[in-house]
């Protein structure tokens, strides 16, 4: 299960993708749970966004180095030798999968104090931060549920290059306001962000021209 968790798809069919979808769930529960312990002030949507800046790649990708899970990682020579060890997608995936292996092998409970043990100081770290950064899918999704709007679609839309120095293109997009964006990024989620912030970007400047008009 460790071997597995450790395993990038560029080694071979037996991977660690399956595990990081399952660690991710557990990360995500354990981490709010740590929230609303800790952060008895914050309202629901200071809870989500902290939860994000905790559980975002970045995140992942120093709890990763700091644990030294790079020197552990099986990759193929390829991305071995482009670096692969080191990027943050794969360390994040990583990291997840490990959280879902000892969670099937051991049980939630012995997952979630993996989880806790790492997080909990970076909790602390933050207690009593009045404001914390909204990514842009959040910021996207909460300016559009402020306006009575659907929330936003990704879609691939392709993806580029070597497997061991893959792009993905992502499309954004809000058909009820016949709106999209492209972004482009290592990984899914960066690819999202960058899809979110320019659609984000295109919605304001669109209200602003309307006030204008207004």
């Amino acid at each position: 299960m460790l071997s597995r968790a450790l395993t990038h798809r560029s080694h071979g069919a037996t991977h660690n993708e399956r595990l990081e979808f399952l660690g991710d769930a557990v990360l995500n529960l354990v981490v709010a749970q740590l929230l609303f312990v800790h952060q008895l002030k914050a309202s629901e949507g200071e809870l989500s966004r902290m939860r994000a800046h905790l559980v975002r790649e970045e995140s992942l990708h120093q709890l990763a180095l700091q644990i030294g899970l790079p020197a552990h990682l099986r990759l193929s020579e390829g991305e071995a030798r482009s670096g692969g060890a080191r990027r943050a997608s794969i360390l994040a995936d990583a990291l997840e999968a490990l959280f879902g292996a000892i969670h099937l092998d051991a049980g939630f409970e012995a997952a979630a104090a993996v989880v806790e043990r790492l997080f909990l100081p970076l909790v602390q770290q933050d207690l009593g931060a009045a404001r914390w950064a909204k990514d842009a899918k959040t910021a996207l999704q909460e300016w559009l549920q402020a306006r009575r709007h659907p929330v936003p679609s990704y879609r691939i839309v392709a993806t580029l290059g070597q497997a061991h120095a893959q792009q993905f293109e992502v499309e954004c997009s809000v058909p009820a306001l016949t709106l999209t964006a492209l972004g482009r990024g290592p990984s899914r989620r960066a690819a999202e962000q960058e899809a979110a912030a320019a659609l984000l970007a295109q919605v304001q400047q669109s209200s602003q021209q309307e006030a204008q008009r207004g």
